[in-house]
């Protein structure tokens, strides 16, 4: 189990704190799922994934992220992954309703919450 949890962990945020670690998001039916590809060291990984977790606990309501499902993965742990995004990362994908990813627009890193935000809402919608 410590191998899977090196490659790939899934986090839903609420409220500012973890409340469900899984290793499969398939595992938690009619959550919205997105996929950050990064890799160790990457402060441009690491910015985007404190961003994300701040965007996630933003209010409730319609506007609400607070049930996204966020799974990182380790580019470095698979060879195609590495191949894919080694020049691209942090790589943010939407996992549709068929388990098929979407890689959305990359998000700049001078972006605000409130801004990230949005533009996960609008992914979703």
């Amino acid at each position: 189990m410590a191998a899977a949890a090196a490659k790939s962990a899934t986090w839903a945020f609420a409220a500012r704190r973890p409340l469900v670690c899984n290793f499969s998001s398939s595992s938690i039916p009619n959550t919205r799922k997105l996929v950050l590809y990064s890799k160790p060291g990457c402060c441009l990984c690491d910015g985007l994934k404190e961003k994300l977790h701040a965007a996630f606990s933003i209010s409730s309501g319609p506007n609400s992220l607070h049930d996204v499902v966020l799974q990182v993965r380790d580019i470095t742990t698979n060879p195609e992954w590495e191949r894919a995004y080694q020049y691209e990362i942090p790589v943010l994908a939407k996992e549709n309703f068929d388990g098929k990813e979407e890689i959305l627009p990359r998000l700049s890193p001078r972006l605000s919450v409130e801004t990230i935000q949005k533009k996960l809402l609008a992914a979703f919608s």
